[in-house]
């Protein structure tokens, strides 16, 4: 069963979605805004996502913005604006098709089956192999030279981001909101605090670390050629 993400902040309309592509065979799940949307989306991976351009705390385009550096989920923009810019700007930070309210729950079935069908065979990529070190997204599984080694949700999805990107130089600030950690009072300490506990987990010497690298006055990055 394919799983659709609503991100949407009309709750009547979110409804009426989630009835409909239910009653189409599909798993519908649900968000009211942007931020809300993009931690499900990144936490329960879905196979589309039905994204409203105007909503509270985080609008559609950010939530694009932010989405798309770690993912290539299919998204299709619901959207009340009839500007044509909006329309291309949306497709250039990555949208893959966009319906302009109001729409037919027919027509909105028939771009969902066309984008599922374009983007089919071309998946995010969800193994990471380094000497040493290798990262499973789909079964979440970590191994350490062979050997299973346990993670937190956090620690793994921050490895995941590091493995996604070797060698970029990644800030705190940044990779705070890649995790988007729930705690009102995370702050870029979280970032050392996870890092100091990944390395106890995954370096062989976590007081002269080999994968993950301090960029001092920057931040951290993982070194690809070490292992």
């Amino acid at each position: 069963m394919r799983t659709i993400l609503v991100v949407e902040d009309n709750a009547g309309v979110r409804d009426l979605l989630k009835e409909y592509l239910t009653e189409q065979g599909y798993r519908v799940i649900c968000s009211n805004n942007g931020r809300e949307g993009l931690y499900t989306a990144r936490h329960h991976p879905p196979d589309l996502i039905l994204l409203d351009i105007m909503m509270p705390e985080m609008d559609g385009l950010e939530f694009l913005k932010a989405f798309r550096k770690t993912s290539d989920t299919p998204i299709i923009f619901l959207t009340a604006k009839v500007m044509e810019l909006d329309k291309v700007l949306g497709l250039e930070l990555g949208a893959d098709d966009y319906i302009t309210k109001p729409f037919s729950m027919a027509e909105l079935l028939a771009r969902i089956r066309a984008v599922m069908r374009r983007t089919e065979g071309t998946p995010s990529r969800q193994v990471f192999e380094f000497p040493g070190l290798s990262l499973d997204r789909e079964a979440r599984v970590v191994k350490v030279s062979g050997k299973t080694v346990d993670l937190t949700r956090s620690e793994f999805d921050l490895l995941s981001v590091f493995l996604e990107s070797p060698s970029r130089v990644f800030k705190r600030t940044e990779l705070l909101d890649r995790l988007q950690e729930e705690d009102a009072l995370a702050s870029e300490r979280t970032i050392d605090v996870h890092v100091r506990n990944l390395r106890s987990k995954i370096e062989e010497d976590p007081s002269q670390p080999r994968h993950i690298v301090t960029v001092f006055g920057v931040g951290y990055r993982f070194n690809p050629e070490e292992g």
